[in-house]
């Protein structure tokens, strides 16, 4: 017997996360779960999906809430690919407010950990499971005026290969995509050089891959450069 293959998708409604829904609703899953902040309209679609409006995840009460909603299953296979993220640079360490420096950890790390937390209660029980976070290139490399954003970034990196450390023993597996500049009309407005840029299907297709080989693919930061 064929084993449901369920995927959960968290900031449905961001940049990267609207064309993840289109994305993924052309793959192969069985059961999709929207995580969002705001409904919006989907293509027309003859796959099964729940919309779930969250709350601020980066409170635990509404991470837990988040995965009430999600049918537990023995025999499913479980995928969540993470979308939620801020970015917060331009300004030196000296210059950085601490409140800033914490919206950072709390939006790209903090959020990261409970989704973690409870997939993991989540998934443990199933036929297996994986999940992807989206980190950032600048994350692996030190550079002058971006530190909070990049120390969430890294930590996020520490934190998904000690899940996958961990996820070992219930067949789950963790791990990242890191792009340099993610292609978004935010972003078009400022980066001159556009070669830098990666387009938001390249992230979801390698999120995807990484699925594709869940049973032996864990515990990587996968690099994408630019490529536009």
């Amino acid at each position: 017997m064929k084993s449901e293959k369920v995927f959960l998708l968290f900031g449905a409604s961001g940049a990267l996360g609207r064309t993840a829904v289109d994305f993924f609703l052309n793959q192969d899953y069985d059961q999709y779960y929207f995580f969002t902040r705001e409904k919006f309209e989907l293509k027309s679609t003859k796959k099964k999906y729940d919309m779930i409006l969250i709350s601020d995840m980066t409170k635990e009460e509404n991470a837990a809430q988040a995965f009430q909603s999600v049918i537990r299953k023995k025999r499913a296979n479980y995928f969540l690919f993470d979308t939620i993220g801020a970015y917060l640079g331009g300004e030196s360490i000296a210059d950085t407010q601490y409140v800033d420096f914490l919206k950072m950890l709390n939006i790209n790390l903090c959020t990261a950990f409970l989704i973690s937390k409870y997939f993991y209660k989540l998934t443990q029980n199933s036929n297996g499971a994986s999940i992807c976070f989206t980190s950032a290139q600048s994350s692996l490399y030190p550079e002058e005026n971006r530190a909070a954003y990049n120390i969430s970034k890294h930590a996020l990196n520490f934190l998904v290969k000690t899940l996958s450390l961990e996820g070992k023993k219930i067949n789950l597996s963790a791990n990242a995509v890191a792009p340099y500049i993610i292609d978004s009309a935010a972003n078009r407005e400022w980066i001159e050089d556009k070669t830098q840029l990666v387009a938001a299907s390249e992230i979801c297709n390698m999120a995807h891959s990484l699925f594709q080989n869940y049973k032996t693919v864990t515990g990587n930061i996968v690099e994408l450069p630019g490529s536009i």
